[in-house]
């Protein structure tokens, strides 16, 4: 598992470690992994003379029939580099779609994975063996025999991507129409993204109390997963988990997936949760920005964000210390652990916060024995101050259209 060497400022062994994590995703056993780093790009293996000798020693000796590259390679490398080292060639992109493929539960994240697959593929069709047939769980880029010579038609695979896109487009009707009845709706959405495995189906497993797949590994959660949670101040808000992000995250995924991270853009809060033990923790969020920047979501352009700096409990004491004095200088960051339960209720304080800003201040009138309508605007709204006067009291609140209305039916209901 060669690793290219080419992605400056990430940790060379994260980086490996990661590509190893991808492979093992899917149930490959890797064997041995590599690094190099490449001055000068070869355009028909990638890599120099002597770095492919080295692969292809490395591959005989392990008796391993799949090199995976991390990084992107061009269809005639792969090709040439198949031949020259005899084992099944992949780079990270297909490694992902894999994946992807095997993981996707629902229709639409199958129809998805299906047009990336395609598109991706597309400019494949000079491989001496092709993918086209599917053989295992993925999309048959690693099962099977997948030598045998399959006559290669690009325009069936022009057909059936238009047909793709037309069923895709049909779902993205059907997710706006639900959006568009949540928004009807008086909840506020908030939506968990960030890298691959960086706990936010731990997290939305312990908001929630719901069972969505949580494990230490790379995309565990493909398909968006939407439950109800209860907020200080709010009486309900729905969480929405979406898929992980990576870097160099193939463009037929982002394309692909952008109707089911339209969830994202919709949301009144986004939660960016951090593996903040992860040495390149820094690197990954930027990865995630970049991401959501492409689809339209940007603290610039209003976008309220906040950060989730999970597995603090996963640091030793000094640095421990460390993060959590930075974290206290940021109003946008919570420090937290999610398998551990700590700091999980300032999150929940924050996210409360940050969607009672943008509701309204209202002064209400109240008789100072009525302890049921003040108790009431405690739990629903944001009390800003409270004033006594004889047998009135004052309250200024921060409330929400909606709950402005059921405090006014109620108000109605008592008279």
């Amino acid at each position: 598992m060669p690793d290219l060497g080419q992605q400056g400022g990430r940790d060379v062994e994260a980086r490996l470690a990661e590509a190893a994590g991808l492979a093992e995703a899917i149930g490959i056993a890797v064997e041995e992994k590599l690094h190099f780093k490449i001055r000068q790009p070869r355009p028909a293996t990638l890599f120099g003379p002597g770095q492919v000798e080295r692969i292809a020693d490395s591959l005989r000796a392990s008796e391993a029939e799949l090199l995976v590259v991390d990084g992107a390679i061009s269809p005639i490398q792969q090709k040439n580099l198949e031949e020259r080292t005899s084992a099944k060639v992949i780079d990270r992109t297909g490694l992902i779609l894999e994946i992807f493929g095997e993981r996707a539960a629902t229709a639409e994240g199958r129809l998805q994975v299906e047009l990336a697959h395609l598109d991706y593929q597309a400019g494949r069709l000079v491989r001496s063996w092709t993918h086209l047939e599917r053989q295992r769980g993925g999309f048959g880029f690693l099962g099977g025999p997948g030598e045998t010579q399959i006559e290669a038609d690009r325009r069936l695979i022009r057909d059936r991507m238009a047909k793709l896109r037309r069923e895709l487009e049909q779902v993205a009707r059907t997710r706006t129409l639900h959006r568009s009845r949540r928004q009807r709706a008086p909840w506020p959405v908030i939506a968990l993204v960030g890298y691959t495995n960086a706990g936010k189906s731990t997290l939305f497993n312990r908001l929630t109390r719901a069972e969505v797949l949580a494990e230490d590994l790379l995309f565990a959660t493909l398909d968006p997963t939407m439950r109800e949670i209860a907020l200080p101040g709010l009486d309900k808000a729905i969480l929405s988990d979406t898929v992980g992000f990576i870097s160099d995250l193939p463009t037929q995924l982002v394309a692909a997936f952008r109707a089911t991270l339209e969830e994202v853009v919709a949301a009144d809060l986004i939660v960016h949760v951090r593996d903040i033990s992860h040495p390149d923790s820094d690197s990954q969020r930027d990865d995630v920005e970049r991401v959501l920047a492409e689809i339209g979501v940007a603290r610039e352009a209003g976008a309220s964000v906040v950060e989730a700096w999970n597995k603090i409990d996963l640091l030793g004491p000094e640095e421990s210390e460390r993060v959590r004095s930075e974290a206290a200088r940021r109003d946008e960051v919570v420090v937290l652990s999610a398998l551990g339960g700590e700091g999980v209720g300032d999150l929940l304080d924050c996210a409360a916060k940050r969607l009672r800003q943008g509701a309204p201040v209202r002064e209400v009138a109240v008789s100072a024995s009525d302890g049921e309508a003040i108790a009431w605007l405690h739990a629903h709204g944001e009390v800003l101050s409270q004033r006594h006067h004889g047998e009135e009291t004052r309250v200024e609140a921060r409330l929400s259209e909606a709950d402005w209305a059921r405090f006014e039916a109620l108000r109605a209901q008592r008279r």
